[in-house]
Protein backbone atom coordinates (compact mmCIF):
# COMPACT_ATOMS: atom_id res chain seq x y z
CA UNK A 1 0.00 0.00 0.00
CA UNK A 2 1.73 3.60 -0.69
CA UNK A 3 1.32 6.15 1.46
CA UNK A 4 -0.94 8.41 -1.54
CA UNK A 5 -3.44 5.39 -0.93
CA UNK A 6 -3.45 6.58 2.53
CA UNK A 7 -4.31 9.77 2.35
CA UNK A 8 -1.84 11.09 5.34
CA UNK A 9 -1.99 14.75 6.24
CA UNK A 10 1.25 15.47 7.33
CA UNK A 11 0.73 19.50 7.92
CA UNK A 12 -2.13 19.13 10.29
CA UNK A 13 0.43 19.51 13.03
CA UNK A 14 2.13 23.03 11.64
CA UNK A 15 -1.59 23.73 11.17
CA UNK A 16 -3.54 22.98 13.86
CA UNK A 17 -0.89 22.11 16.69
CA UNK A 18 -2.29 18.49 17.15
CA UNK A 19 -1.11 16.13 13.95
CA UNK A 20 -2.88 13.32 12.28
CA UNK A 21 -3.54 10.27 14.39
CA UNK A 22 -4.36 6.67 13.26
CA UNK A 23 -7.43 5.83 14.14
CA UNK A 24 -6.94 1.43 14.54
CA UNK A 25 -10.79 0.38 14.27
CA UNK A 26 -11.29 -0.34 10.90
CA UNK A 27 -7.85 -0.90 9.39
CA UNK A 28 -6.09 -3.46 9.05
CA UNK A 29 -2.43 -4.20 11.01
CA UNK A 30 -1.07 -3.40 7.85
CA UNK A 31 -2.35 -0.31 7.48
CA UNK A 32 -1.97 0.78 11.16
CA UNK A 33 1.75 0.10 10.66
CA UNK A 34 2.51 1.39 7.24
CA UNK A 35 -0.16 4.73 8.68
CA UNK A 36 2.57 5.03 10.89
CA UNK A 37 5.57 4.43 9.11
CA UNK A 38 4.33 7.17 6.53
CA UNK A 39 3.56 9.89 9.14
CA UNK A 40 7.42 8.77 10.72
CA UNK A 41 8.84 8.98 7.25
CA UNK A 42 7.53 12.55 6.90
CA UNK A 43 8.88 13.72 10.22
CA UNK A 44 5.36 13.91 11.66
CA UNK A 45 6.48 13.94 15.65
CA UNK A 46 4.70 12.51 18.04
CA UNK A 47 3.37 9.32 15.94
CA UNK A 48 -0.36 8.57 17.83
CA UNK A 49 -2.50 5.42 16.78
CA UNK A 50 -5.28 5.16 19.41
CA UNK A 51 -8.11 1.93 20.17
CA UNK A 52 -5.33 -0.39 18.53
CA UNK A 53 -6.43 -4.13 18.84
CA UNK A 54 -3.83 -6.39 20.33
CA UNK A 55 -2.89 -7.84 16.77
CA UNK A 56 -2.60 -4.28 15.39
CA UNK A 57 0.01 -3.83 18.63
CA UNK A 58 2.01 -6.65 17.88
CA UNK A 59 2.17 -5.66 14.49
CA UNK A 60 3.39 -2.25 15.54
CA UNK A 61 6.22 -3.53 17.99
CA UNK A 62 7.23 -6.20 15.50
CA UNK A 63 8.75 -3.23 13.17
CA UNK A 64 9.09 -0.59 16.37
CA UNK A 65 10.52 -2.83 19.62
CA UNK A 66 10.84 0.99 21.59
CA UNK A 67 6.98 1.98 20.78
CA UNK A 68 5.66 3.15 23.76
CA UNK A 69 2.05 1.57 24.80
CA UNK A 70 -0.83 2.34 26.98
CA UNK A 71 -3.80 0.55 27.27
CA UNK A 72 -4.45 0.74 23.48
CA UNK A 73 -2.86 3.63 22.73
CA UNK A 74 0.32 3.60 20.60
CA UNK A 75 3.18 6.56 20.43
CA UNK A 76 6.17 6.82 18.72
CA UNK A 77 8.71 9.84 18.73
CA UNK A 78 7.09 11.33 21.67
CA UNK A 79 8.23 15.10 22.45
CA UNK A 80 10.48 16.20 24.94
CA UNK A 81 9.23 17.05 28.17
CA UNK A 82 7.35 20.45 28.11
CA UNK A 83 7.18 21.10 32.31
CA UNK A 84 3.30 21.04 32.14
CA UNK A 85 1.80 19.36 34.05
CA UNK A 86 -1.63 17.45 33.65
CA UNK A 87 -4.03 15.29 35.97
CA UNK A 88 -6.25 12.52 34.43
CA UNK A 89 -8.90 11.76 37.24
CA UNK A 90 -11.22 8.81 36.75
CA UNK A 91 -14.12 7.94 39.01
CA UNK A 92 -13.37 3.89 38.55
CA UNK A 93 -11.49 0.78 37.24
CA UNK A 94 -13.57 0.45 34.27
CA UNK A 95 -13.09 4.27 32.72
CA UNK A 96 -9.38 3.02 32.69
CA UNK A 97 -8.81 2.72 29.17
CA UNK A 98 -10.39 6.06 28.51
CA UNK A 99 -7.86 7.19 30.59
CA UNK A 100 -5.11 5.48 29.21
CA UNK A 101 -6.01 7.25 25.91
CA UNK A 102 -5.48 10.29 26.99
CA UNK A 103 -2.83 9.97 29.46
CA UNK A 104 -0.79 8.35 26.39
CA UNK A 105 -1.94 11.79 24.00
CA UNK A 106 -0.58 14.06 27.11
CA UNK A 107 2.48 12.20 27.38
CA UNK A 108 3.46 12.06 23.51
CA UNK A 109 3.65 15.56 23.66
CA UNK A 110 5.60 16.04 26.67
CA UNK A 111 3.13 16.89 29.35
CA UNK A 112 3.79 15.37 32.69
CA UNK A 113 0.42 13.36 33.73
CA UNK A 114 -0.53 12.57 37.47
CA UNK A 115 -3.32 9.71 37.58
CA UNK A 116 -5.91 10.03 40.02
CA UNK A 117 -7.81 7.19 40.34
CA UNK A 118 -10.77 5.55 41.74
CA UNK A 119 -12.41 8.80 42.88
CA UNK A 120 -15.74 8.65 41.95
CA UNK A 121 -18.82 10.01 43.96
CA UNK A 122 -19.44 6.86 45.60
CA UNK A 123 -16.67 7.09 47.87
CA UNK A 124 -16.74 11.18 47.64
CA UNK A 125 -13.94 11.02 51.21
CA UNK A 126 -11.03 10.16 48.34
CA UNK A 127 -12.33 12.75 46.28
CA UNK A 128 -11.39 15.36 49.06
CA UNK A 129 -8.24 13.71 50.21
CA UNK A 130 -6.98 14.59 46.60
CA UNK A 131 -8.36 17.99 46.20
CA UNK A 132 -5.06 20.03 46.62
CA UNK A 133 -3.35 17.71 43.87
CA UNK A 134 -5.66 18.61 41.30
CA UNK A 135 -5.29 22.48 42.19
CA UNK A 136 -1.72 22.16 41.77
CA UNK A 137 -2.01 20.78 38.42
CA UNK A 138 -2.58 23.28 35.00
CA UNK A 139 -5.24 21.49 33.65
CA UNK A 140 -7.70 18.10 34.52
CA UNK A 141 -9.55 15.52 32.32
CA UNK A 142 -11.69 14.13 34.74
CA UNK A 143 -13.63 11.24 33.49
CA UNK A 144 -16.57 9.65 34.42
CA UNK A 145 -19.45 7.00 33.33
CA UNK A 146 -22.53 6.05 35.35
CA UNK A 147 -24.35 9.17 36.35
CA UNK A 148 -21.57 11.50 35.52
CA UNK A 149 -21.30 13.65 38.52
CA UNK A 150 -17.71 13.76 38.87
CA UNK A 151 -17.02 16.57 36.80
CA UNK A 152 -19.15 18.68 38.43
CA UNK A 153 -18.29 17.97 42.14
CA UNK A 154 -14.67 18.69 41.00
CA UNK A 155 -15.15 21.57 39.59
CA UNK A 156 -17.01 22.90 42.95
CA UNK A 157 -13.58 22.52 44.40
CA UNK A 158 -11.14 23.79 42.50
CA UNK A 159 -10.41 26.25 39.89
CA UNK A 160 -8.63 24.46 37.51
CA UNK A 161 -9.18 24.28 34.10
CA UNK A 162 -11.41 20.27 32.98
CA UNK A 163 -12.28 18.54 30.41
CA UNK A 164 -15.04 15.89 31.48
CA UNK A 165 -15.30 12.61 29.03
CA UNK A 166 -18.33 10.56 29.65
CA UNK A 167 -17.79 7.03 29.61
CA UNK A 168 -19.68 3.72 28.52
CA UNK A 169 -19.60 2.78 31.71
CA UNK A 170 -22.84 1.79 33.54
CA UNK A 171 -25.96 -0.03 34.56
CA UNK A 172 -29.19 0.07 32.34
CA UNK A 173 -30.12 3.85 32.51
CA UNK A 174 -26.63 4.84 32.19
CA UNK A 175 -27.46 4.11 28.17
CA UNK A 176 -23.87 3.55 27.11
CA UNK A 177 -22.98 6.70 27.90
CA UNK A 178 -25.84 8.96 27.48
CA UNK A 179 -26.64 9.72 30.85
CA UNK A 180 -23.90 10.40 31.97
CA UNK A 181 -22.88 13.15 28.88
CA UNK A 182 -26.16 14.84 29.32
CA UNK A 183 -25.37 15.18 33.03
CA UNK A 184 -21.80 16.56 31.96
CA UNK A 185 -23.18 19.22 29.38
CA UNK A 186 -25.82 20.01 32.53
CA UNK A 187 -23.64 20.47 34.82
CA UNK A 188 -24.29 23.35 37.51
CA UNK A 189 -20.40 23.81 38.22
CA UNK A 190 -19.73 26.84 35.73
CA UNK A 191 -16.73 26.43 33.17
CA UNK A 192 -16.97 22.31 32.36
CA UNK A 193 -16.13 21.27 28.87
CA UNK A 194 -17.46 18.52 27.42
CA UNK A 195 -16.12 16.00 24.61
CA UNK A 196 -18.08 12.84 23.54
CA UNK A 197 -18.36 9.68 24.90
CA UNK A 198 -15.28 7.87 25.54
CA UNK A 199 -13.29 10.44 23.86
CA UNK A 200 -9.90 10.10 25.87
CA UNK A 201 -7.88 11.28 23.09
CA UNK A 202 -10.31 14.14 22.55
CA UNK A 203 -9.97 15.23 25.54
CA UNK A 204 -6.09 15.12 25.63
CA UNK A 205 -6.32 17.04 22.28
CA UNK A 206 -8.61 19.83 23.92
CA UNK A 207 -6.63 20.08 27.07
CA UNK A 208 -3.12 20.89 24.89
CA UNK A 209 -5.01 24.07 23.16
CA UNK A 210 -6.12 25.02 26.86
CA UNK A 211 -2.36 24.40 27.59
CA UNK A 212 -1.35 26.41 24.74
CA UNK A 213 -3.34 29.14 25.37
CA UNK A 214 -2.12 29.59 28.62
CA UNK A 215 0.95 29.90 27.29
CA UNK A 216 0.90 32.72 24.87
Amino acid sequence: MSDDQLFLDRSRGPRTGVPEIVYGPGKSTAQVREAMRGLLAGGVSPVIATRCSPDQIDAVRSMWPDVVVDGSTVVLNALSASGRRVAVVTAGTADQLVAAEAAATLHAFGVSVERVNDVGIAGIHRLLDRADDLRRVEALVVIAGMEGALPTAVAGLVDTPLVAVPTSTGYGSAFEGITALAAMTASCAPGVSVVGIDNGYGAACATLRILRGAAR
